[in-house]
């Protein structure tokens, strides 16, 4: 079994995913408890699994290689490069994110996932009908999610995925354990024009990092 942790040695390269097989993508996949039971449930089907802690990423991993799953594998990388730059166009059926980091201090808000320049890497990622699947325990992160998808004709709200217990991350068991409230909701891809996504302008400090040279992520950031 090849090792389930993606090696990126060129950040230019789009992922090497097989278009003949259908794919779901969980950003900030942790340990990889509800990845890895989608991975061993649906064997024909890939999932992809981003993650930036790398303790967790070899969590994930080890998972992978004793439970057999080649059909799962993971990637530290930050999310919006990867949805940006890595992945093929209008592919992946299913995108997962559960408990992101809120930044709840409104200076840190910029830091969020969703916003603009998420939704149009989400958009152009996801094959029309494939749905993004969200859950949090900040109120107030996911109103201004919902806000977000609201205002893009290019997404409608459908009902969530139901979640049992036996995959329900660390951050969920922990939330759900305190009595604290879990808010989800699901969107689904829409059919839309299909306008190529602007080059990233990305800080230094937030470029991708596997030891690449920088100069080849700033090449890829301003090519048209």
């Amino acid at each position: 079994m090849t090792d389930p942790i993606i090696k990126i040695t060129d950040p230019c390269k789009p992922l090497d995913i097989d278009l003949s097989r259908p794919l779901e993508i969980e950003v900030g996949c942790g340990k990889g408890q509800f990845l890895a039971k989608r991975a061993k449930e649906n064997p024909d089907c890939d999932f992809l699994g981003i993650e930036r802690m790398l303790e967790r990423v070899r969590l994930f991993a080890g998972k992978c290689l004793r439970g057999g799953l080649s059909n799962a594998r993971v990637l530290r990388l930050e999310a919006l490069y990867t949805f940006h730059y890595l992945l093929p166009e209008h592919h992946a059926r299913t995108v997962y994110v559960f408990f992101p980091d809120p930044w709840p201090k409104k200076k840190h808000h910029s830091h969020r996932l969703f916003g603009p320049l998420f939704l149009n890497a989400l958009w152009k990622r996801l094959e029309v009908g494939g749905k993004l699947e969200f859950a949090t325990d900040h109120k107030e992160y996911f109103e201004t999610v919902c806000e977000c998808f609201a205002g893009d004709s290019r997404f409608e709200r459908v009902e969530a995925m139901p979640r049992p217990k036996e995959v329900w991350t660390e951050f969920e068991t922990m939330f759900r354990s305190q009595g604290l409230p879990v808010y989800s909701a699901a969107w689904r891809s829409l059919e839309a024009d299909d306008s190529p996504l602007e080059p990233l302008k990305i800080p230094p400090e937030a470029e991708p990092r596997e030891g690449i040279a920088r100069r080849c992520c700033r090449f890829c950031h301003n090519e048209g």
